[in-house]
């Protein structure tokens, strides 16, 4: 018999931000692919009040379809009223309020057998309401700040941990963001970690030379993907340029720091040397992953990034800071550098790198492991186990 789930996922990507949350899409997708699975999403969209409403990315949002076809996916999309900065704790219940409705009706019609949150603030607590009143288990993933911030905030953490101790299962993104889940006072025994996907056949090792030449670069390339706000430490990397004169960072990624950055790199006189990608879309990550000589991403916090997997798989050593389940990743010297959140240490670390490039299969080989297909299968698994 067919086991039917709801996912319930803030983080889903949407024709006007096709990046968002894409991990949870290639694994839900992958998922669905399994014979005796079958999955509903339920992607709700915040929208902030009048007249916030009416202007950018929101009035793009406002406009989403409330239902379509999202590749091989049936997705919902119901709105609920979000305030932007301060409306962080009331979120779960809003979400609960607005999708209820529809949740209700879906479940009459297919009768699900579990309740999937993709993340563990706002919808884990949403979901926690949601399998009450429908009165079917729930379980929930974290993947890095949903812990890291949310389980930090005023109003919030008490909700994480209630949703965690209803949850009829757990999932984390690395080894090191269980632990931090326990040391937030989550019960370890009901926390499986689950390590993301990879596409092997678009994510492979290609020539560097090739490859920096379509993007009319000769010299070392460093590459950071991620949001560009303060967490990531985009502005360590180009505080670092200064003393690696030949070397071009790009930045891949868009948001509220970017201004910042920019005049951080006029100041420091790399203005030149810094280009500013914005939000590139996934299908074109891999020929800037191999392009690069390394991919730097030196976060205040992360559970396990998925910029980091993708570039090894292309044969591109990181360097990451000290968090997350970056040393489940580092293992060998040829995966790259651990470093301190400090420019010195990065633009040592950068030049050790160039100095000796280790071989691009060496790279890979940390990661030879990570596949849709495997990260599908291991869910499946766990979500077998809950509904039993």
């Amino acid at each position: 018999m067919d086991m039917r789930i709801l996912t319930l996922s803030t983080l889903f990507p949407a024709a006007c931000r096709p990046n968002f949350g894409i991990f949870v899409e290639r694994q839900t997708a992958a998922l669905t692919a399994i014979r005796d699975i079958a999955v509903t999403v339920v992607n709700p969209v915040g929208i902030a009040p009048w007249p916030l409403s009416q202007f950018g990315e929101q009035a793009q949002l406002r406009n989403l379809p409330n239902r379509e076809r999202w590749g091989e996916l049936e997705v919902y999309r119901p709105q609920f009223t979000a305030v932007p900065k301060f409306g962080g704790r009331f979120n779960p219940a809003a979400i609960a309020r607005a999708v209820l409705p529809l949740a209700r009706k879906l479940h009459a019609q297919i009768d699900f057998d579990l309740i999937d949150a993709e993340f563990f603030y706002p919808d884990g607590p949403a979901a926690m309401r949601l399998s009450q009143a429908l009165g079917i288990p729930f379980t929930i993933k974290a993947r890095g700040s949903d812990i890291h911030h949310w389980g930090m905030q005023p109003g919030c953490t008490a909700q994480i941990l209630e949703a965690a101790d209803k949850a009829a299962g757990l999932l984390a993104v690395s080894s090191a963001l269980k632990a931090d889940m326990v040391a937030l006072g989550i019960d370890a025994a009901k926390i499986r970690v689950h390590y993301t996907g990879l596409d092997q056949t678009r994510f492979l090792r290609r020539d560097r030379v090739t490859e920096k030449a379509k993007l009319g670069i000769s010299g070392p390339l460093i590459l950071s993907v991620g949001a560009l706000i303060p967490r990531k430490g985009q502005d360590l990397l180009i505080a670092a340029l200064p003393t690696l004169p030949d070397a071009m960072l790009m930045l891949a990624g868009k948001g509220e720091s970017e201004n910042d950055f920019r005049a951080l790199a006029a100041e420091l006189g790399v203005a030149d040397r810094v280009a500013f990608l914005g939000s590139v879309p996934h299908d074109d990550l891999p020929a800037l992953f191999a392009a690069a000589d390394v991919m730097a991403l030196v976060s205040a916090s992360e559970g396990l990034a998925n910029a980091w997997v993708e570039a090894l798989a292309c044969g591109t050593p990181i360097i990451a800071s000290d968090v997350g389940g970056i040393r489940e990743l580092v293992k060998t010297p040829e995966a790259g550098r651990i470093v301190d959140r400090t420019p010195q240490a990065i633009a040592a670390a950068v030049h050790d790198i160039l100095t000796n490039p280790p071989p691009r299969e060496a790279v890979a080989a940390n990661v030879s492991a990570f596949s849709w297909d495997e990260n599908a299968s291991q869910l499946a698994s766990f979500f077998r186990d809950v509904v039993r």
